[in-house]
């Protein structure tokens, strides 16, 4: 048995090259619908291209060149013309129907790709090194975390989410979309629907078969290979149509208008906060943080898993709650990596500091708690002096000292430094500093910048700049009752989505509501020349 023989065969009846690479199509390919599909490929191309240029040279050449800024800004006008293209692509292909005469396979593919694709923006709006990606992070987590993958996937390390970004999900995107696009090469576009349901029907039976039985040919009592376009189309007025060309200028005409976009509205670049300009510019706020880490009773103290074993921002539905299941993965002593660790090294080369901590130490709980509470009640009404805080007088033992080293750290930049230690040669696991900077100062500038979840904030952009449009769905429930008043609405939200994500993947199996699109009546508008035809007699309905 020749095995180079019998794959040949068998690869060349399920795709021959004249269905791969046909030079006619069906007339009805000229409505417009069908333009979407081939400037979403486009503009993914120059998204990988562009994406390309920016990972070679790095977040500070797209920061600080106006070569790399433009070329972000290429890649930003490309994801956003990408979603728009995509979206049109996904709603006329539901109005057409476009899985029926077994298609299943091709949607629920190009469903999977459609995900995926707002995975890949959310971990490049999480790449970008500026604010958007701090604070779309600190906001992402929580969400994240409510479902327990965030034990797994932190969303506050550049590192991995670098990773996944410029390697793993564009790898995965591309293998899906070269699937998609061969099964529909393999099976051709989808006929348009019959006049008649019992007519649709009939057409849907005799297409859903995925191989003839053994022994039999593709003629007309047995049923039909998929790839058997010839007989998919009989009675259909076919065209010249040249793919090749076509998809080199919807390629050239969509890198004209993302390179136009680009030069005239460049692309959103807030700076990232950071510890040293958060100190500069608020140091009562600054250190008011810090005493909230040192004493445990911010935030971040009392959030829970995978942070620490508290209970304040867990999520649950009833008794179940898969944050607490994932358990503590990304553990945050918060009173020892913000306050008394750095203070500790420090401490190396001042004596006063060295004392001070001394004393801090060796004093009892209940101690400690006094100094705090009495020093936490008397800074809203602290001054600053000479790059140090003058508190009114009182009892705050060896905490002056203390929070105005802590201080001199923010001020200089030593913190950002020591916050990001891991141990490792390579810092790019920004958690440390990130959840600090939620506590205060990320949300204040959120909030100027009309970026909170109560502002829509998740689909808003830095400027006025399109933001991240995908997200609005996801947004929306934050904004109506019971979600916006829920303690869990993270969770409930993220369980809401990933039902709907399910529902549209896998849309073609549910009786009744795959058929919906017909009923609606828009693939009329869509496919008006073809019915016209039909309506002339000029194209015999299929049987």
């Amino acid at each position: 048995m020749n095995l180079t023989g019998a794959l040949r065969k068998k690869v060349s009846a399920w795709m021959p090259l004249e269905d791969l690479l046909p030079d006619e199509l069906p007339a009805y390919v000229r409505s417009p619908a069908y333009f979407f599909g081939v400037a979403a490929l486009s503009s993914m191309v120059l998204l990988i291209l562009s994406g390309i240029v920016l990972a070679i040279f790095g977040p500070h050449w797209w920061h600080a060149d106006g070569v790399g800024h433009f070329v972000n800004s290429l890649h930003f006008w490309c994801s956003e013309l990408f979603f728009f293209t995509l979206t049109l692509h996904l709603w006329t292909e539901f109005f057409k129907g476009s899985w029926r005469h077994g298609r299943r396979l091709t949607w629920v593919v190009g469903g999977i790709g459609f995900a995926l694709c707002i995975g890949t923006a959310f971990t490049g709006y999480l790449s970008q090194t500026n604010f958007s990606s701090q604070w779309i992070g600190v906001e992402a987590k929580d969400a994240l975390n409510a479902t327990g993958i965030g034990a797994f996937f932190n969303v506050l390390n550049f590192g991995q989410i670098y990773g996944f970004h410029i390697m793993l999900l564009p790898l995965i995107l591309v293998l899906l979309v070269g699937f998609h696009l061969l099964q529909v090469r393999i099976r051709g576009v989808v006929r348009p629907y019959a006049a008649k349901p019992q007519e649709e029907r009939e057409v849907e039976k005799l297409w859903k078969h995925k191989k003839p039985k053994k022994g039999s040919t593709a003629n007309e009592e047995s049923p039909p290979m998929p790839s058997d376009q010839r007989r998919y189309y009989r009675g259909v007025r076919m065209m010249p149509y040249d793919l090749i060309r076509e998809g080199l200028f919807a390629l050239l005409g969509v890198f004209i208008v993302s390179v136009v976009l680009a030069a005239i509205f460049s692309s959103p670049d807030e700076p990232p906060l950071t510890l040293q300009s958060y100190s500069q510019q608020s140091p009562v706020p600054f250190i008011t943080t810090a005493m909230n880490e040192l004493s445990g009773v911010g935030e971040i103290g009392q959030y829970g898993p995978p942070y620490n074993n508290s209970n304040g921002a867990v999520q649950s539905i009833g008794s179940i709650s898969l944050q607490t299941l994932a358990g503590v993965t990304v553990p945050v002593d918060v009173a020892k990596f913000y306050v008394l660790e750095p203070l500790s090294i420090a401490a190396i080369s001042d004596p006063d500091l060295a004392s001070a901590l001394q004393t801090f130490s060796a004093a009892s709980d209940k101690q400690q708690a006094d100094w705090e509470d009495a020093y936490t009640k008397a800074l809203p009404d602290a001054k600053v002096s000479s790059g140090n805080l003058v508190l009114a007088d009182g009892d705050y033992g060896p905490l002056p000292v203390m929070m105005n080293r802590l201080l001199g750290l923010g001020t200089s930049g030593a913190l950002d430094g020591l916050l990001l230690r891991s141990g490792g040669f390579y810092q790019n696991d920004f958690t440390k500093p990130l959840l600090f900077l939620s506590e205060d100062a990320l949300s204040t500038r959120a909030e100027q910048l009309n970026l909170l979840g109560s502002q829509w904030g998740m689909m808003n952009e830095t400027g006025n700049y399109p933001g991240q449009a995908w997200l609005w769905l996801y947004t929306f429930w934050y904004q109506v009752p019971p979600f916006n008043t829920s303690s869990n609405a993270d969770l409930l939200v993220s369980i809401i989505m990933a039902i709907l994500t399910a529902i549209l993947i896998f849309l073609p199996f549910l009786p009744f509501i795959n058929r919906v699109p017909y009923y609606l009546g828009i693939h009329r508008l869509i496919w008006r020349e073809y019915y016209k035809d039909v309506k002339k007699a000029q194209i015999p309905e299929p049987v």
